[in-house]
């Protein structure tokens, strides 16, 4: 193969990417990049390179073999852009300080977006214990962002030449692979009547299975600018060639032939960047277009319908609607009501309050899935919703959600609690990906804590827990993003409640210690905020202490009680000293019969200060104590907690601690990497108002049922320690993801995109491509323009969407007056409404076109 060639072949490699199978948005991409590869790309760069060539055409191999070299450095084989394929004989460079910062922390993908970590799976056959097996992806749908997800497989046929076929699928709800009825369909498909060795065992599916699942494993990035990046990076190289790497002597002589044909490398190189950078810009735009908000419901506490003028109407509604027996279905599963529970079972009456709701049922949580044609009625009983609502649950990709809602909550968050997948290397013993490299986990961080930061109020606080595996690139990755000086506390938490040391003495050696805590960050947006004291419990009682100190103020060195000291000093000025000494004469003559000094001192207001003399010092008292400020060693309450079998659930006490302290009642608190959903569990209790994002299947397994528990007064974690009786208004929803995006944009592979010869392709190519333009019908002779956002999504939330894309809140959203069930117009808190029947295509404009 000649290099010119081998430059095309590679080209086309790294820029598509390794061949996927399967059904997905990112299938879509990849042939889109193919068709942009085949039909623009390469024409215009043969041109162009033939057109450079001809002043001197024994460059020819020359040119094709450096830009070969140049830029299979650069791409993964998912075609991702960075710094990949960089040894150090290479001498690769990139600047790592600035003007005013000496330190920097640079890690090879900090100029990317990370996109999600998933395998390459392709059909293959597999051969155990004499049985081949075929496994077919041809259906397979991708993961739609970085969710964790196993495969299930199913018995498909056995083919003429003996092969036993699967297919192969990523589960929905929680579906798991079922080998004996793989075993009974093979059975089947063989016409037995009983189990013979010619079916496969469950050990040899298994490893069958497992075999299939080993293949590579892809990181998928966008390159924040790729233009200006490999640009920057070709510069360093040519510049290397001209003048030799760092410590060597250049060893060529400059012809102005030889540099004509460097030129001439440089303009060829430029235009390839130049046509890999348009493409990688239009993924970057779909990444960061805002996404609309999916299948969303509504959760609310009867008492708080009942609470609103118009709400037992709408109660005796709900209770007598046909869907109400799956309502009632779900309250038994998660143990609210037993067996014999019935709707009208809600009111009680009596001669002095007549009909009200009974205060045993009077917080179970209705779903207005189940209730659709109603939702509208209960949320009209609420003057403003959004204010009404005490959180919102988003089941996303944490990127997307964050970059979608920033408009919506744009410096309103108070408090941000995150608690990232740590970098554990290969476990899968959780319930999310949690095998990154250091360099692809900070870049997810840096991604989604960038976002965060500009989500806080101005006196807002942001704590990330980390372990010891990455907390050293944790902190100097929040210095990066809040800047040093905003840096507050390292904060040590328990990590387990096991003495693990007792479960190694068995072993005579060790390699290192157990590591019983984790690392807690907390960092502010403003240096200037003064935060108020964080306390914790501490059972006290009063006691005397020494009242001398080692400190040396000679002010405060004086006659007390007939003792002088000549170093040191006192604890306090000798006017308060000589007022605790009357003070605890005093008592000393008017204390009751057995009157301790604690009762004493708590009959008098809990104020008094105590000093006197024992034997040849003197002492104070300290008043007994409930609680201290605390420091940053927080090992004395948990950290974990195991009430919903989750691998890392967060304890309730530990964000008390923090909610408590440094917010207050109303103000929003975030977690963007929710897990088992402690953090919004216990701002609802505390009465904050709450935001919560997880990608995961356990956003329904989990989060959700568990927020339904919180809410109906389940008494677990912080519940006893305050009074937590249930009750609350919640919105759950979905989030369009880029995967989706991706799977319905469409992008003509015919002269529309292909674009005139007299146009530079590179001048955004993408134009007239219609993206997601098939909602919109034009009518030219009537001058209009209609939207049905139904062609791309059949379950839309436009009120939430415009909300989060305009940043206004919703106060009201008006029911079609033709059909009371489907939403009509929304009106924002600012007075300004937005028809939801009939949408302004300019409004929705950034949703499906870029």
């Amino acid at each position: 193969m000649s290099k010119e060639n081998r430059f095309y072949a590679v080209l086309c490699n790294l820029f598509v990417g390794a061949p996927v199978e399967g059904e997905s948005g990112y299938i879509n991409l990849m042939r889109l990049k193919t068709c942009y590869f085949e039909q623009v790309m390469m024409p215009r760069l043969k041109k162009e390179i033939e057109d450079a060539l001809k002043p001197f055409p024994l460059f020819r191999e020359e040119l094709f073999d450096k830009l070969y070299t140049f830029f299979r450095r650069y791409f993964t084989e998912s075609g991702s852009i960075g710094f990949f394929f960089t040894p150090y004989h290479q001498s690769v460079y990139e600047r790592v300080y600035t003007d005013d910062q000496d330190v920097v922390l640079f890690w090879k993908t900090a100029r990317l977006y990370y996109v999600k970590t998933d395998r390459l799976f392709r059909s293959m056959t597999v051969e155990v214990d004499g049985f081949r097996c075929f496994f077919d992806v041809s259906t397979l749908e991708h993961k739609k962002a970085n969710e964790k997800r196993s495969l299930i497989f199913k018995f498909k046929e056995r083919r003429g030449d003996g092969v036993f076929v699967f297919s192969v699928a990523y589960p929905e709800r929680g579906r798991q692979t079922n080998l004996s009825d793989i075993r009974s369909a093979i059975k089947e498909a063989l016409g037995l009547k009983n189990y013979t060795s010619e079916v496969p065992s469950e050990e040899t599916l298994e490893r069958a299975f497992r075999l299939f699942e080993r293949q590579s494993e892809v990181d998928y990035f966008l390159c924040k600018d790729a233009k200006s990046f490999l640009r920057e990076q070709f510069d360093l190289w040519l510049w290397q060639y001209l003048l030799g790497r760092p410590g060597e002597e250049p060893q060529t002589e400059w012809t102005e032939e030889r540099l004509k044909q460097l030129q001439a490398l440089k303009r060829i190189a430029y235009r390839v960047i130049d046509f890999i950078a348009a493409f990688e810009d239009e993924l970057v735009r779909i990444w960061n277009k805002p996404k609309f908000v999916l299948n969303s419901h509504y959760v609310i506490t009867l008492d708080r319908i009942y609470a609103q003028e118009g709400g037992v109407s709408v109660l005796e509604e709900l209770l007598k609607h046909p869907d109400m027996e799956a309502q009632l279905q779900e309250w038994r599963e998660l143990g609210m009501v037993d067996k014999s529970f019935c709707p009208h079972h809600i009111w009680q009456e009596n001669l002095l309050e007549g009909r009200h709701l009974n205060p045993r049922y009077q917080h179970l949580p209705l779903d207005t899935r189940y209730f659709k044609d109603l939702e509208l009625r209960i949320l009209s009983l609420f003057d403003h919703l959004d204010e009404a609502l005490d959180g919102w649950l988003i089941k996303s990709e944490n990127y997307q959600a964050l970059n979608t809602m920033l408009p919506k909550f744009r410096e309103r968050v108070k408090c941000i609690y995150s608690d990232p997948p740590f970098n554990l290397g290969e476990n899968a013993d959780y319930e999310y990906v949690v095998n990154y490299k250091d360099a692809v986990w900070l870049t997810l961080l840096e991604n989604r804590f960038s976002l965060a930061r500009s989500c806080l109020t101005t006196d807002g606080a942001f704590f990330c827990r980390v372990g010891h595996d990455g907390n050293m690139l944790v902190r100097l990755l929040l210095n990066h993003i809040f800047r040093p000086e905003n840096y507050r506390n390292e904060i040590i938490v328990r990590r387990a409640e096991e003495e693990k040391g007792e479960l190694v003495k068995q072993f005579k050696t060790m390699r290192s210690m157990m590591v019983n805590y984790d690392n807690l960050y907390w960092y502010s947006v403003n240096p200037e905020t003064r935060y108020p004291h964080i306390r914790k419990p501490a059972e006290k009682k009063g006691h005397w202490h020494s009242f001398w100190k080692a400190e040396d103020r000679p002010n405060l060195r004086y006659e007390l009680l007939g003792i002088s000291i000549e170093r040191g000093q006192w604890m306090w000025a000798k006017d308060r000293a000589l007022q605790a000494v009357e003070n605890y004469q005093r008592y000393l003559k008017e204390k009751k019969p057995g009157e301790t000094l604690e009762a004493y001192w708590r009959r008098h207001g809990c104020n008094l200060e105590f000093v006197k003399k024992e034997g040849k010092t003197i002492k104070y008292w300290i008043p007994p104590r409930d609680s201290v400020v605390a420091d940053n060693n927080w090992l004395d309450i948990r950290g974990y907690s195991n009430q919903w079998g989750f691998k890392t659930e967060n304890s309730e006490i530990l964000l008390a601690r923090i909610l408590t302290n440094l917010t207050q009642p109303g103000e929003i608190v975030m977690d963007f990497f929710l897990g088992s959903g402690t953090t919004v569990c216990a701002a609802h209790k505390l009465g904050r108002k709450w935001i919560g994002i997880e990608v995961g299947e356990h956003f329904r397994t989990i989060v959700l049922p568990r927020m339904k528990k919180v809410l109906s007064g389940e008494q677990s974690g912080i519940s006893e320690q305050v009074n937590w009786q249930g009750g609350g208004f919640f919105k759950y929803y979905e989030l369009e993801q880029y995967e989706d995006t991706l799977r319905r944009t469409r992008y003509l592979d015919d002269g529309l995109f292909t674009p005139p010869e007299t146009e530079d392709p590179c001048q955004y190519l993408f134009l007239r491509d219609p993206k997601m333009l098939e909602a919109l019908e034009v009518n030219l002779e009537q001058n209009t323009v209609k939207v049905d956002l139904s062609k791309l999504y059949p379950d839309i939330d436009l009120a939430e969407t415009l909300s989060n894309l305009t940043g206004k809140w919703i106060k009201r959203i008006h029911p079609d007056p033709e059909d009371p069930t489907k939403p009509g117009k929304v009106e924002f808190a600012d007075g300004t409404t937005a028809d939801l029947k009939n949408p302004d295509w300019r409004l929705i404009k950034p949703l499906i076109w870029w």
